[in-house]
């Protein structure tokens, strides 16, 4: 069983890196024993239980991941880095920083925090800007609500139990929106303008700023993807087809926009009310 946790992705075309990552890049895309996609989390997720179960624990691990998520769209090839040791690095210190000194022994010695985060400031001491951007954000438990907002409804991609491809190939269950950079982009955008204009609440304009700075960081060109991951199961098969929150968000603003304010708030509830009731689930007995 996979954690309970969605992702937000960035594809980049080979363009955006160096040329010797080009050449990585094009030879891991042509490996026969790299993890394919139906696998690729399974994978990941495995890696990082090794890690805590070792004795001791690793927080992150001792150099970076080879591997990355792929897509080829007409003949281009889109990378999207793993970044195993530095998301790892990214939450270490989150965690860390949130959890009383005593509490943190329980998890991970304090030897090894230290020395976890003694190597990640020297990363960060010897690295650019650039080397701190992630091109996968996550989330336990459910998707908030500021990732919905780059994408339309007719992206959506969803795949049950027993649904196959036109190869014939069974996937995993899931629910997938894919876009363009430049859509991505224009939309959080027209989103931004109509909440900073017709709402006006910090924290919501705060979480939409923030999905919209970190799209800015990217090539014009790549690749936006909503990943539902393992949140698909906190939901059946029924619960997964009536999820239509990027359309009901998209309805929310439009209505927003155009005056109709009842219209708005009744699309906007129905986003919050469905993501409330998954989230509380973590919570559950």
């Amino acid at each position: 069983m996979l954690p309970y946790a969605a992702y937000l992705r960035v594809y980049e075309p080979l363009a955006a890196f160096t040329p010797s990552e080009r050449l990585s890049w094009a030879a891991y895309a042509e490996a026969t024993d790299r993890p394919r996609r139906a696998s690729a989390l399974h994978a990941e997720h495995g890696e990082a239980v090794r890690r805590l179960l070792g004795v001791p624990p690793t927080p992150a691990p001792a150099q970076e991941s080879p591997n990355a998520y792929l897509r080829r769209v007409e003949e281009v090839l889109y990378v999207c880095p793993w970044q195993s040791r530095l998301r790892s690095w990214l939450a270490f210190s989150r965690f860390r920083g949130t959890t009383p000194v005593r509490l943190m022994e329980r998890f991970v010695p304090i030897s090894v925090a230290e020395q976890t985060a003694d190597d990640f400031d020297r990363f960060k001491r010897r690295s650019d800007s650039t080397a701190l951007r992630t091109n996968i954000r996550g989330s336990t438990w459910h998707i908030p609500t500021s990732w919905f907002i780059p994408f339309d409804g007719n992206e959506r991609w969803l795949v049950l139990d027993g649904d196959k491809q036109s190869e014939g190939t069974t996937t995993t269950r899931n629910l997938i929106y894919v876009t363009s950079m430049a859509h991505a982009r224009r939309r959080s955008a027209r989103a931004l303008q109509i909440i900073r204009r017709q709402v006006g609440e910090v924290s919501v304009t705060a979480e939409v700023e923030d999905v919209a700075r970190w799209l800015e960081e990217f090539h014009p060109h790549s690749l936006v993807e909503l990943d539902y991951g393992g949140i698909v199961n906190l939901m059946d098969d029924e619960t997964l087809q009536a999820d239509q929150s990027v359309a009901e968000l998209a309805a929310a603003l439009t209505g927003l926009e155009s005056g109709e304010e009842e219209l708005a708030f009744a699309m906007y509830q129905r986003v919050i009310l469905r993501w409330r009731s998954i989230q509380l689930l973590e919570s559950a007995n």
